[in-house]
């Protein structure tokens, strides 16, 4: 996935709170849905062929996506089934 694709899904660019030369040593990508429901992109100093996936944020065992597509479908799923109070 590329940087685009991510922010067209959402996510919100990240910094890291430790530094190099001034400049933010790493960023990554987040997106919240509700209250315990964030996905998390790998850090930019973990790049794998310039290419991004998203995970679950926080589970024992990773679930992770690599394709653009698959993340929409699954985030228009999530958004269906959100109960809007």
């Amino acid at each position: 996935m590329t940087e685009k694709e991510l922010l067209d899904l959402g996510f919100v660019k990240e910094f890291s709170l430790d530094t190099i030369d001034d400049q933010p040593e790493y960023y990554y990508y987040t997106k919240d849905f509700t209250n315990g429901l964030t996905f998390i992109t790998n850090a930019s100093d973990e790049l794998g062929d310039g290419e991004w996936y998203v995970e679950f944020f926080d589970t024992e065992i990773p679930v992770r996506y690599c394709e653009y597509d698959k993340v929409k479908s699954l985030f228009e799923l999530i958004e269906d089934g959100l109960v809007k109070k």
